[in-house]
């Protein structure tokens, strides 16, 4: 087992995590007179944490013991000590502040796992929420939303090893927004879009022979970016036709068409000729002064003109993305982009809160993360708009740094959930991700390991070494890279 000083080294090694902890209370990483200290005792793990007159301690059961192999041992006594670290110090910070975050103690991007573990030791649908809520302080209706998530994921293709889904990266965008940490560039004088077609078609061949060498099936393919419908129409085009002649069969394809701007007649026929079922026409906000700010670029009416456009051009499963909580924005003007929601009745519709990542332009220009109260309750109406429009809740993660300590959820139609968001959300499927920037992950269930094979995110050098990224897959799928989580 883990010695009590490995235990006491440990909680340096996962500072990280416990610093996200404190800043849920939007306390210091480290607060005045905080003094935390863990142990072994009795076959348990204990933790404790005092200061400003509290004093919490927690323990748990070492787990495994008669566990034989000693990698997954390892493995399972690390995230018991990791869980236990976090719970004791959420505590500690609960009692101190008084504040209790929605998603209590929970400062991981999938809180839906945890639902689902608790489902597989045999408790109910009702039982695995009430655990949450008991066990990490999540506040009810959040336990709900997962238990609402779960019985819609059901309902779909399950996780298999023999299946996997495709992710093929687009990094050009007509312009950056200024919330965006993606890896893409602005596509200026469109000079480095020839070449990077070049290079996907190449590393697209790559994949198809790695599909055959491993007998693996495809289930979604999503071609994301960036903005996919930035290309001009001859790419598109001949995009989709390589796309579909190397890998036909899936039982759903996505195209992104992001921006209202990059959309015309033709680009919408090729998807929908090409066989392509789902697209994505997001406003982001149905707000222009809004749009201007972001960087947007677009105004609404292009975003009302877009979907007729779609419509006429017979594609029948539109996504709309919005945010919650953007710059400047009040409960009113979310209220107005709902209002445009209703009115042009996507089949899916993803709920985001505004993440300020560190590579954001908003984060470099130092605009403040919106009220935390609002952007709550900015959530609470995407989840009743969702509601009113016959959408339920079928996917959920959550980000660093978002407003309110909130979410993002994707809700949609029955029949219209999307396979792909549902395998790359939950990380219980292998994903091929091509492009600059994609991350090729392969799922070892039985470790609870995920193996990982980044494509470099500068277009020039991926450009210049995609048979290096070809490479890289091969060497994740064809040999064995397991190695325990820290």
């Amino acid at each position: 087992m883990m010695s009590m000083k490995e235990l006491t080294s440990y909680l340096d090694t996962i500072q990280p995590e416990l610093n996200n902890v404190t800043r849920l209370f939007s306390l210091p990483d480290e607060p005045a007179g905080y003094e935390y200290t863990a142990w072994v005792e009795n076959g348990d793990y204990v933790a404790s944490v005092e200061g400003q007159n509290v004093a919490v301690q927690g323990r748990t059961a070492i787990p495994d013991e008669h566990e034989a192999d000693e990698r997954i041992k390892t493995l399972h006594r690390k995230r018991a000590a990791r869980r236990l670290l976090k719970q004791t110090l959420y505590d500690w910070c609960r009692k101190v502040t008084g504040i209790h975050p929605p998603w209590g103690s929970l400062t991981g991007i999938r809180p839906t796992h945890l639902m689902y573990e608790a489902l597989q030791q045999g408790l109910t649908e009702e039982e695995a929420a009430a655990s949450l809520v008991r066990q990490f302080d999540v506040a009810p209706h959040k336990a709900q939303l997962l238990r609402e998530i779960t019985r819609v994921q059901s309902g779909m293709l399950p996780p298999d090893d023999a299946g996997v889904s495709l992710y093929v990266g687009i990094p050009f965008c007509t312009t950056r927004c200024t919330y965006c940490s993606f890896s893409c560039g602005e596509l200026g004088t469109g000079k480095l879009v020839e070449p990077y077609l070049t290079a996907l078609f190449a590393e697209m061949d790559g994949v198809k022979r790695l599909l055959e060498q491993t007998g693996k099936s495809l289930r979604a393919v999503y071609v994301g970016g960036g903005t996919p419908t930035s290309l001009n129409e001859d790419q598109l085009r001949r995009l989709l036709d390589k796309l579909m002649s190397t890998f036909p069969g899936a039982m759903e394809y996505t195209v992104e068409a992001g921006r209202p701007d990059t959309i015309t007649p033709g680009k919408l026929r090729s998807i929908r000729e090409s066989g392509v079922g789902r697209i994505s026409i997001n406003p982001q906000t149905m707000n222009d002064k809004t749009l201007q700010i972001i960087g947007r670029d677009h105004t609404v009416q292009q975003v009302i003109d877009a979907y007729a456009m779609a419509r006429a051009e017979g594609l029948h499963h539109i996504n709309m993305d919005v945010i919650a909580g953007l710059p400047g924005e009040t409960l009113e003007d979310f209220a107005r982009t709902m209002e445009g929601a209703r009115a042009l009745r996507p089949e899916s519709l993803t709920v985001h809160t505004l993440a300020i990542k560190r590579s954001s332009r908003l984060h470099l220009e130092n605009h403040p993360l919106p009220n935390g109260e609002e952007a709550s309750r900015m959530v609470d109406m995407g989840l009743e708009t969702s509601r009113s429009l016959g959408l339920a809740p079928y996917y959920l993660y959550r980000q660093k740094y978002m407003a309110g300590n909130q979410e993002n959820v994707g809700y949609a139609l029955p029949g219209h959930a999307c396979q792909y968001n549902v395998d790359i959300m939950e990380e219980n499927t292998h994903i091929l991700a091509l492009g600059a920037g994609g991350i090729s992950k392969r799922v070892y269930p039985e470790e609870g390991h995920i193996g990982r094979a980044p494509n470099v995110s500068n277009i020039e050098q991926y450009i210049d070494r995609v048979d290096e990224m070809i490479a890289r897959k091969e060497n994740l799928f064809l040999g064995d890279d397991f190695s325990p989580d820290a």
